[in-house]
């Protein structure tokens, strides 16, 4: 009765709204609040027996009542609200439409706006669809595929392939009907049903008064466009949020597709096609088609000229036609001044045109929710072109945004990715535990300089972002003053040339400085001292050999810091416990060097000197042949990653010592052989990963004792050995490749009735090339 009477109510409410009838199940909601006191009664411990057996007298007329009210009446009722239904699509049709309306005798559609819904014309050739016309023409013409989504950044052409699309003589000579409608970012269903109605010649109703309206006049004119062939509806320039007004033209007819484009990803609404920038071969044609070539040009000087601008434009055709059209009869020395102009910092945003790139690029940082804007703009605290870890970012916002979950992070990149504000790049298999070295994050440089814009439209000592570029030994004007500044996301990048004599800058807000830099031998800035409320620090060396880092002593005490990032740098002077980073939560190594001294730090209490440290991340550190000693005297540390470290042989059999050892990662160490025997303390471990371990033989004999082991990934690990108190793990699940179950568990799944082993394909992924 609790679920029945709501449900009822909404009914008859739903009945008076489409004017099918209301009042018809008042008779039916007065029994069901009947029997709903009745059966209260019979709750009540102090009604006497005698009673109890008059009201199932009751309850047996009530269901008989209910019965036949369903049976015979709701059924009647049911039907004649079909009927209805049917007249009403019938109306539309043939009195709201104009369908059947005379002109001279004749019973035709009166034409109206024939070219509301027309496909656009295309002034000119578009250059660089070759390919994505052939691929995105192979899937609308494929009967498994009903509805596809183009998606891309801003600027990418995605409209321009969509027009050339319909323009296409297959694609023409198979759909009889292809109707091209602009939704932007503020679409109106009625009004797009009215487009196409009006399009086809049908009068429409001034206004719809519903969707419910809305959707059976649509309905009824693909029925009737359906007699005549196959129909393409193109919605372009769909935008975020607009999932529900896709669904409403998502209408289950044979010979009916749809094709969207975006800049924005629909997962959830049919096949995906991302439609990337333009080649250089590309590119290069489609800006000697907007700028014809000045004057007294030799071809080497030329040539010179095209290949820096059209690497400035980075393959956004839309940026390329901008700076076509701005030098389009423009003389020599207008082509050298406009490249000349962006080594000095100056941006292709501004230049000149109807409209601007700034105003295509603006409205997609604008339809962003706050979160994301702040990830958005903290993107431009990295170099152009820079390949970046996930987990970097995933760092920084974890401690700027005071996120406890990386998963939450991780969904923020997915987020702007879906948006095609950014890209999110696999490099293998999908890892488990909050592990995001497996992903890279690249940003198109116009992109890039859009968050750098937003952040610059405040006073330099006032921004909450701020990037300091120094060439050579050449500092802003404004840092030679002794500035304050407020900023609490700092970004300093230094050339090849510069000698690390820093000026002195006060930075009392800073809680995370991003260092990049490309020098040999590296000083950090003294001033780093005072950052008191500085939780991240990254340095990235983007030179071909690592940097030797000095003054690292300026770290030490720092109260707030919390991660450290270094990445190709050498780290001989670098001796972790002596900087007392009682704070400190996670250290990551990443293609480093490292020394003797290293090593040398016996003498350390590591358990008051790094109290906090939870997790250590070393990889692709290639002459690391042992594990610091150091390492296993962190009590505290949680999980340990030694990845793609290929001199790594053995691990130390203090690793026992860590007993709050959670996960254990050694995956991709070619070399390593053996785990120690001393494995068998880490009671807390739940997942270890020995994937890509080549050469690794035998697992701890008595691996059995870790009762809080649950997973183990160990793709690719054929040859080791299985010990038999591995019988004892229960609930374990194991990821690994074919040949890995056939040889080691499949025996063991009769005797481990627990046991699960998902078998994953070994993924041979270019995307690592991407990493160097």
């Amino acid at each position: 009765m609790e679920r029945l009477l709501p449900l009822t109510k909404e009914i008859d409410s739903m009945q008076n709204e489409l004017d099918l009838g209301s009042g018809e199940l008042k008779k039916l909601m007065e029994t069901i609040k009947k029997a709903y006191v009745l059966v209260l009664k019979l709750k009540d411990d102090d009604v006497w027996f005698f009673e109890k057996s008059k009201y199932a007298r009751e309850i047996e007329d009530i269901n008989k009542d209910m019965t036949k009210f369903c049976d015979i009446t709701l059924q009647v009722l049911q039907y004649r609200n079909q009927l209805k239904l049917l007249n009403l699509g019938g109306n539309v049709v043939d009195m709201v439409y104009g369908l059947g309306k005379k002109i001279d005798g004749l019973s035709v559609p009166v034409p109206v706006f024939k070219d509301l819904c027309s496909v656009p014309k295309l002034n000119k050739a578009p250059v660089g669809f070759a390919w994505p016309l052939m691929e995105l023409k192979k899937r609308l013409l494929d009967d498994a595929v009903v509805n596809l989504v183009v998606s891309a950044p801003p600027g990418c052409g995605k409209t321009t392939l969509a027009t050339q699309l319909c323009h296409d003589a297959d694609v023409k000579g198979h759909f009889k009907h292809i109707l091209f409608n602009v939704v932007s970012s503020t679409p109106n269903f009625k009004v797009i049903v009215q487009n196409l109605l009006q399009h086809n010649g049908y009068y429409p109703p001034h206004t719809f008064d519903n969707d419910s309206q809305a959707t059976v006049g649509l309905w009824t004119l693909l029925e009737k466009l359906r007699e005549a062939g196959p129909i393409l509806l193109v919605l372009d320039d769909v935008w975020r949020g607009a999932e529900l007004l896709l669904q409403k033209f998502r209408i289950n007819l044979p010979d009916y597709k749809i094709l969207v484009t975006s800049r924005f990803d629909f997962p959830s609404f049919g096949y995906k096609y991302h439609l990337e920038p333009l080649g250089d071969g590309d590119a290069r044609a489609l800006l000697i088609q907007w700028a014809s070539r000045p004057n007294n040009t030799s071809d080497k000087e030329y040539e010179l000229l095209l290949q820096k601008i059209v690497k400035r434009c980075n393959g956004f055709p839309i940026v390329i036609e901008v700076v076509g059209v701005s030098l389009n009869g423009q003389t020599l020395t207008t082509w050298k001044g406009q490249v000349e102009s962006w080594s000095q910092g100056e941006t292709v945003l501004d230049i000149p045109s109807q409209p601007t790139v700034l105003e295509c690029l603006q409205p997609s940082f604008n339809a962003l929710v706050p979160n994301l804007k702040e990830c958005f703009l903290d993107m431009g605290s990295f170099l152009e072109d820079q390949k970046i870890r996930a987990s970097v970012i995933i760092d920084i916002w974890m401690e700027l945004y005071g996120k406890s979950s990386s998963i939450l992070c991780k969904k923020y990149l997915e987020d702007l990715a879906s948006q095609n504000l950014l890209k999110l790049v696999p490099l293998g298999n999908e890892t488990e535990d909050g592990f995001y070295n497996e992903f890279l994050v690249t940003q198109h440089d116009i992109l890039r300089e859009l968050a750098i814009r937003q952040s610059e439209l405040e006073a330099i000592l006032e921004r909450k972002r701020l990037n300091l570029e120094i060439r050579e030994d050449t500092f802003p004007d404004w840092c030679l003053k002794g500035p304050v500044v407020n900023a609490s996301l700092l970004s300093i990048s230094t050339d090849d040339l510069f000698s690390s004599n820093w000026v002195e800058i006060d930075c009392p807000s800073v809680e995370v400085l991003v260092l990049h830099l490309s020098s040999s031998d590296y000083a950090l800035p003294s001033f780093i001292a005072g950052m008191r409320k500085l939780k991240v620090l990254t340095i990235t060396n983007h030179g071909f050999y690592p940097a030797r880092l000095s003054n690292f002593s300026c770290l030490s005490l720092l109260p707030n810091l919390k991660r450290i990032r270094l990445e190709k740098v050498s780290v001989t002077l670098l001796d972790m416990p002596q900087l007392k980073l009682r704070s400190l939560k996670k250290l990551s190594l990443v293609m480093c060097s490292f020394g003797d001294v290293f090593y040398d730090c016996e003498d350390i209490d590591v358990s008051k000197s790094l109290p906090s440290l939870q997790e250590i991340d070393i990889d692709y550190c290639y002459d690391l042949d042992e594990l610091p000693y150091w390492v296993c005297e962190v009590v505290s540390l949680k999980t340990l990653s030694i990845t793609n470290c290929n001199k790594l042989t053995v691990l130390s059999e203090a690793i026992g010592n860590l007993s709050k050892l959670e996960v254990l990662r050694v995956s991709s160490c070619i070399n390593l052989s053996e785990l120690p025997e001393t494995t068998d303390k880490l009671s807390n471990l739940r997942f270890l990963d020995i994937s890509h371990c080549l050469g690794l033989r035998k697992l701890p004999l008595k691996i059995g004792k870790l009762q809080k082991l649950k997973r183990i990934s160990m793709r690719k690990c054929w040859r080791c050995e299985l010990p038999d108190s591995v019988r004892d793990l229960e609930d374990l699940e194991v990821k690994c490749e074919e040949e890995t179950r056939s040889m080691l568990w499949e025996r063991l799944m009769p005797k481990m009735r627990n046991l699960i082993v998902h078998e994953e394909e070994t993924e041979h992924n270019l995307n690592l090339l991407q990493m160097f």
